[in-house]
C-alpha cells in the first residue's frame, strides 16, 4: 500500500530511541525526508547514523533541543524548517514521565510528570500545528500512551500528563480540522523500548517481587501473550499519517492489545 509519504517533510521527536526511533525508520522507507528531534545530541546523532546505514540515500537531519523548553522547542521548529523546508507531518513522541509508586510519589515527581511528557508534546505540537493550519494542510500524531486511560498506582503523574495530552489532541483535531490540519493520537501499552525497565522495576518494589517476576506477569495477562513490538506502534502511526487517513481526526487508538477491553 503506498502511503503517499514520499518527500514529505517528517519531524519526529524522541527520534533517538524506542518508539520514536522506529517510527524514522519507518517514514524513511514511505521515501520521507526526516528532521529527527531529542535532547541528548551524541544520541541523536548515532540514531541518524544508524538509519543512514539501515538506508543508503536517506534523507535524515537533526535538531537537538530539550522540549520542555518553549523558546528551545520554538527555536527548533524554526532551524527544522529553514533547513528542510515546511514540516507537513509531526510526530510527536518525546518526553516520557517516570514511573513512581504511590508511596514514592513527591510534589516534584507532577512537576516532573507534567513538563516530561505534556509540555514537551504542547510545546512543539501546538505551534507547529498552527503553522500547518496557515499553509492549510498538515498531520500530527501524538504517541501518548494507555497510562492516561486508566490509573496505575506506579503511573499517577505520567498517567495524568498523558489525559492531558488526549485532551489537546481532541480539541486541536477540532478547532484545525477546518483549516486541512489532522490531530491523532495512539496510546502504546507494554512495548519492548528501553523505558519499560523503568516501568516494571516500580512495578517489582510495589509489590516486593524481582523484575523478572513483574515481567512475567505483566506478561501474562496480557490477551495476545506479547507485549507490543516498537515497530508494530510505528506502522500504526504512519498510516494516521498518510492520506490513507484522511477521515481520521481527533482519533485516540488503543494500542494495549485490549489488556482494557474498554468502549
Amino acid at each position: 500500500m503506498d502511503l503517499g509519504l514520499a518527500d514529505r517533510h517528517v519531524l519526529v521527536t524522541g527520534a533517538s530511541r524506542g518508539i520514536g526511533h522506529a517510527c524514522a525508520a519507518g517514514f524513511l522507507r514511505e521515501g520521507a525526508r526526516l528532521t529527527l528531534v531529542a535532547r541528548d545530541p551524541a544520541r541523536l546523532e548515532a540514531a541518524a547514523a544508524a538509519l543512514r546505514a539501515a538506508q543508503p540515500g536517506a534523507r535524515v537531519a537533526v535538531q537537538a533541543a530539550d522540549l520542555r523548553d518553549a523558546a528551545a522547542a520554538a527555536a527548533m521548529i524554526d532551524a527544522a524548517e529553514a533547513a528542510g523546508g515546511p514540516v507537513e507531518v509531526l510526530v510527536n513522541s518525546a518526553g516520557a514521565a517516570r514511573r513512581t509508586p504511590v508511596e514514592e510519589l513527591t510534589p516534584a515527581a507532577w512537576q516532573d510528570a507534567m513538563q516530561a511528557k505534556f509540555f514537551a508534546g504542547v510545546h512543539v505540537m501546538e505551534p507547529l500545528a498552527r503553522r500547518m493550519a496557515g499553509r492549510g494542510a498538515g498531520a500530527v500524531v501524538n504517541v501518548i500512551g494507555a497510562g492516561g486511560k486508566v490509573a496505575s498506582p506506579i503511573h499517577l503523574p505520567g498517567g495524568a500528563a498523558n489525559a492531558a495530552l488526549m485532551l489537546v489532541t481532541a480539541g486541536l483535531a477540532a478547532a484545525l480540522g477546518p483549516r486541512g490540519v489532522r490531530v491523532n493520537a495512539v496510546n502504546p501499552g507494554l512495548t519492548q523500548t528501553d523505558r519499560l525497565q523503568e516501568g516494571l522495576a516500580a512495578d517489582a518494589r510495589r509489590q516486593g517481587i524481582s523484575v523478572d517476576e513483574a515481567a512475567a506477569r505483566a506478561t501474562a495477562r496480557l490477551p495476545l501473550g506479547r507485549m507490543a513490538r516498537p515497530e508494530e506502534i510505528a506502522d500504526a502511526v504512519l498510516f494516521l499519517a498518510s492520506a490513507r487517513a484522511s477521515y481520521v481526526n481527533g482519533a485516540v487508538l488503543a494500542m494495549d492489545g485490549a489488556l482494557t477491553p474498554m468502549i
